[in-house]
């Protein structure tokens, strides 16, 4: 395939077929039947009510719908609804979620321009964008958006700002002349690019690509292919509740098996399709008992705090399970312009022969020297940029910073008036402008080194002119060098005396100028930014810098922050075209830095890193980004960035600030681990109550509980008690440990311990109290296994609240949704006790205060040595 930017224009049109005249309606119609409208064609969508019914197929999921059909045929009609409600609700949730998701493409879609003025037999005519093919004559004007990909044949001071394609927010100067060698897309200068926008000057240009072969549509392309990854806790939360479903299963149907095997062979036969049916329904309950089916709900809710959290850090999250999965992130992929630096250009230093390099803008006007005065002047009257009465910064970011470095630029401006003007040309490199300055007509230049040295013959020494000797010239070169090599943006400033009959200048008039400094300037790294890649590092995350912006520039500001390590590699997006997928990942670890990258170089830089297993977190605002941030596991949209980057994010930073990155791993950490604290109560409480059926199964008692209890306690013990732990803060360290593996399972570090250790003392105290009971009737047994159930989930509260602190030492009053749910919990308790709802609850009149002490003294019991084992089994 031809690379249209290497030939020149006569070639490109030969090749293409066409003349600047452009196609004649026969050409264009064949072209259109050929190759399509320009347009981006979104995928087929799946319907929703498919998207509905496919959140159904989780085994989990599927037990509880057996659980509640059963339930509904034998009567219990109101639980069963519960149910039905809390799973629906979870369905429309992940719809919602879906379908949004969907908006990305649509957005990437909207943004192509709505018309194009072509020439079409040599007639200039505006057609809609869509119906332009290859081999158009396009013609752009400053406002217009650039409506195909194509070489640009004509040009007159053309800047296009690409920032959607490159990320890099600075227009680029267009010209027609080839180019000899590869070069990125950014680099490609005789080319435009469909959706990019003309902010200065005109062209014309032939359409070399159209829809899905223009660069925006393969980014489309990329979108489309790039699949969204389930969070780790998603995919840990699947593999478990499928084993854990079957388990259940299998678990009910021992239960039903040896329940109707007692019924057969015993006694008492009066009625043995009710007692079966009893017996059905006891193993029904035991399912409900066993599957925490709030787990989803609960796990929802938390995610929620988290990102009312993450809100007060700057960070919006648009997707639920992006909280979790920025606490298992290891690897942060961040843009340079405005993340990493204040994306605002700022003068960092100037340059006199009499004053040498400063840094500080001198406020003393009496003390500044001749040749500062002087520099001062042009950087402010050289310059188009302006602050308007809102105080908004108007003009070219480079401009801007030089009248924000000239503390008093409105004095300057206001005692002097422009009389002429060259405006900036790439291909002369200079500005300039002519001013009377003390009854002497001047022209102020300002420019790129290089061109200015070249035609300076003077230069301005202790305010006497003096000529420009090899000395004097090399000292003004080792300075830029100097400059060039801390990778800041460096301009020249000149001027001459012009005649004051002279009424208009040209190019021939930037000759024998007389050098008076230079400027350096960068765009810098936000202050708070080095804390942050330190405490990125501390945290075993490693950051990484995804730039469109040069390499050495890139380098400089990655060794400034802290960000590039003495041996670590910095690569083009070229370099790593070079690369094969094996060289990559090779060398992988050792690459901190990515230029000048294209939006195929993201994605695959991401999916290096996740075949690496790390959980890969990418950041950007243009289109370009958008695959990228799709592919990634967490990709973050700044707040200034497109719509496209947002909708294809499942975060979006307010500040646009790596800072936020940081403060917002934080908080993911802190969630997930109160996600694993709710998870590791649910489970501790709902294993007591197994172990409590199972032994009275295994040694002949009657049940222990009736199903009513079991939905009751449920309802008591999963939900709020559950929601609160969500709730707790931080545990000490939180950035300082390294981040989880993925392999890791939800029950690790120290959860399943706990869950064990938490569930087997409830499950003893609850047999415990059983059998105390027994000893008076089956009746009272049940009350008193019930009670203390109850009572010893709802204290567990407290033993959850860390799998290493104990309640006293992590706050014992620092939570107080804890302390609520705890006594809401006894309260809930307290009504079953109450005269009209015994019965319905089984529990019976013998049932007193010494017996309420007991379930209770047990509980406490248990909580106990809940906190005991936790203090010895506390890493050293």
């Amino acid at each position: 395939m031809m690379q249209f930017y290497r030939e020149s224009k006569n070639i490109v049109l030969e090749h293409l077929q066409t003349s600047e005249n452009g196609l004649t309606l026969e050409e264009v119609h064949a072209r259109l039947n050929k190759n399509g409208y320009n347009e981006i064609k979104g995928k087929e969508k799946v319907p929703t009510w498919k998207l509905f019914l496919e959140t159904f197929k989780d085994s989990m999921v599927i037990v509880l719908l057996i659980a509640a059909g059963v339930q509904i045929i034998l009567g219990e009609i109101v639980e069963s609804i519960i149910i039905f409600l809390v799973l629906i609700i979870n369905s429309i949730i992940s719809v919602v979620q879906t379908k949004k998701a969907e908006s990305s493409l649509e957005a990437l879609q909207n943004m192509s321009a709505p018309n194009a003025k072509v020439i079409r037999n040599g007639v200039r005519q505006t057609i809609a964008a869509k119906e332009l093919v290859i081999g158009d004559i396009v013609l752009l004007e400053a406002g217009d958006q650039v409506p195909a990909d194509g070489r640009i044949l004509e040009s007159e001071s053309l800047r296009v700002n690409e920032g959607m394609l490159t990320g890099e927010s600075e227009a680029v100067e267009k010209h027609v002349a080839a180019i000899s060698e590869e070069v990125a897309l950014g680099d490609r200068r005789n080319m435009v690019f469909s959706s990019s926008l003309v902010v200065y000057g005109r062209c014309s240009f032939v359409v070399t690509n159209t829809g899905e072969q223009t660069e925006i549509g393969k980014i489309a392309s990329l979108i489309a292919t790039a699949k969204e990854k389930q969070t780790p806790l998603q995919r840990k939360l699947d593999v478990f509740s499928k084993k854990l479903g079957i388990g259940i299963l299998i678990l009910c149907i021992l239960i039903f098996i040896v329940e109707v095997g007692r019924i057969w062979l015993g006694d008492n036969t009066d009625d043995m399709t009710t007692a079966i049916l009893h017996s059905l329904m006891f193993a029904v309950a035991v399912a409900v008992a066993a599957i925490p089916e709030a787990l989803s709900s609960i796990v929802t809710i938390v995610l929620s705090v988290g990102t009312n959290k993450m809100a007060k850090q700057h960070a919006i999250i648009r997707k639920l399970p992006a909280v979790e999965t920025l606490g298992s992130t290891s690897v942060i992929c961040t843009d340079k312009t405005g993340t990493l630096t204040e994306n605002k250009m700022t003068v960092t230093n100037y340059f006199t022969t009499s004053k040498g390099q400063k840094a500080e803008f001198p406020k003393v006007r009496q003390n500044w020297s001749s040749e500062e005065e002087m520099l001062f002047k042009i950087m402010v009257l050289c310059n188009d940029s302006y602050i308007n009465n809102e105080g908004k910064e108007i003009g070219d970011p480079t401009e801007v910073a030089l009248i924000n470095y000239v503390e008093n630029f409105e004095e300057i401006r206001n005692k002097n008036n422009r009389e002429a003007e060259l405006p900036f040309d790439s291909e002369r490199k200079l500005m300039s402008t002519v001013y009377t300055i003390n009854d002497s007509r001047m022209i102020l230049t300002k420019g790129g080194p290089d061109v200015m040295f070249s035609r300076a013959t003077h230069v301005l020494i202790n305010g006497k002119i003096e000529p420009l000797t090899k000395e004097a010239l090399q000292r003004f070169q080792k300075t830029n060098e100097e400059y060039s090599n801390e990778a800041l943006r460096v301009l020249a400033y000149g001027f001459k005396q012009l005649p004051k009959e002279k009424s208009a200048i040209g190019p021939e008039d930037e000759n024998d100028l007389v050098l008076v400094g230079l400027t350096a300037m960068i765009d810098p790294p936000r202050e708070a930014v080095y804390g942050a890649i330190e405490q990125a590092k501390q945290a075993g995350i490693r950051t990484i810098m995804i730039t469109g912006d040069h390499k050495t520039t890139a380098q400089a500001i990655g060794r400034n922050i802290g960000l590039m390590d003495k041996n670590d590699l910095a690569l083009t997006g070229q370099e790593l075209d070079a690369l094969s997928d094996e060289e990559l990942e090779q060398k992988l670890e050792a690459i901190s830095v990515y230029a000048r990258v294209s939006p195929e170089n993201k994605i695959r830089i991401v999916r290096a890193w996740q075949k690496k297993n790390r959980i890969t977190a990418m950041t950007g605002d243009g289109v370009n980004d958008a695959p990228a941030l799709k592919q990634a596991d967490i990709g973050i949209a700044m707040g200034s960035g497109t719509d496209v980057a947002k909708d294809a994010s499942a975060m979006i930073l307010t500040d646009d600030n790596f800072v936020s990155i940081v403060n917002a791993v934080s908080v993911g950490r802190t969630v997930f681990d109160n996600i694993k604290k709710a998870i590791g109560y649910l489970f501790a409480g709902n294993l007591g109550a197994i172990i409590a059926i199972l032994f009275a199964v295994i040694v002949g008692w009657s049940n222990p509980f009736t199903a009513l209890q079991l939905l009751f306690i449920n309802l008591v013990n999963d939900s709020l008690p559950a929601i609160a732990l969500g709730m707790e803060k931080s545990e000490p360290g939180v950035m300082k440990k390294k981040p989880r593996n993925i392999d890791e399972g939800i029950f690790a570090g120290g959860t399943m311990r706990a869950v064990l250790t938490r569930g087997i003392l409830i499950g003893i105290a609850v047999i415990t109290a059983h059998y105390i009971g027994l000893q008076h009737s089956e009746e009272l047994g049940v009350g008193m296994a019930f009670s203390t159930l109850i009572l010893a989930r709802t204290l567990q509260t407290f033993a959850a609240r860390s799998t290493t602190q104990t309640a006293i030492g992590a706050g014992l009053f620092s939570n107080k949704y804890v302390i609520g749910a705890v006594a809401l919990g006894f309260v809930l308790y307290g009504i079953t006790l109450l005269p009209f709802a015994r019965e319905v609850f089984a529990i019976p009149a013998e049932f007193g205060f010494s017996e309420w002490l007991i379930a209770l003294g047990l509980s406490f019991g248990a909580l106990i040595l809940m906190e005991i084992l936790k203090i010895i089994a506390r890493p050293k």
